[in-house]
């Protein structure tokens, strides 16, 4: 029933797609029906941008041209899913591990428009899932003692590396409560690269597939 909540969600975000414009195409298993569905309009797209080596992958194996990041003149529209999102739009990303290109292709793109099914819809954030944080691997010890510090509990994810060659903490137990001041704090610890809340970066319009249909909502 997920998996066709999915492919749901994903269809739909095509009415969100722009003609003659770049595509910014974000990571993971509904990310993937979303490229299978753009495949259908590939010739009414001027290419896409991927957020990991996966999507880019994809990608071109449904025959998108995918255009390097630093190349791209303008990003119309982000497509991309969540591993937790609230109503607000504030949104937990990273469980695959793209969190940072994601983050950058959400920062500047003109809209971020965020696909999930509605297991992913939470009340609070960081209950269930845990904040990624992409590292640089000599500041492993440094971060984590941070994340202790603010009362958190980071555990290292073992014998993954990030596109980007680094290394990723989850950290679970962090205070939501002051959801900017975490943000800032998080950016702030040194040899962090990125971490996967996204605040500033939160998407405009949300769309959620449940079992009565796909809803559309905007962040608050």
């Amino acid at each position: 029933m997920q998996n066709e909540l999915k492919q749901q969600v994903a269809k739909s975000a095509l009415a969100y797609v722009p003609k003659d414009e770049i595509i910014g195409v974000g990571t993971g298993s509904t990310v993937d029906y979303f490229i299978r569905e753009l495949a259908t309009m590939r010739h009414d797209i001027a290419g896409a941008v991927a957020s990991s080596e996966r999507s880019k992958k994809l990608l071109e194996e449904v025959g998108i041209e995918v255009l390097d990041i630093n190349s791209a003149p303008n990003i119309a529209v982000y497509i991309d899913g969540a591993d937790e999102v609230e109503r607000s739009g504030y949104c937990i990303k990273g469980g695959g591990g793209a969190l940072t290109r994601e983050k950058i292709v959400a920062a500047i793109a003109n809209k971020f428009i965020c696909i999930v099914d509605d297991s992913k819809v939470v009340d609070v954030l960081g209950r269930d899932f845990p904040v990624a944080i992409e590292v640089l691997a000599e500041a492993r010890s440094h971060v984590g003692r941070d994340c202790v510090a603010m009362g958190a509990n980071p555990v290292y994810r073992e014998g993954f590396v990030t596109d980007s060659g680094h290394i990723i903490l989850d950290v679970y137990g962090l205070n939501f409560s002051d959801i900017k001041a975490l943000d800032t704090n998080l950016n702030a610890i040194v040899g962090v690269v990125c971490h996967g809340l996204f605040v500033s970066e939160r998407p405009n319009t949300i769309l959620v597939a449940s079992s009565a249909g796909v809803t559309a909502f905007a962040a608050t």
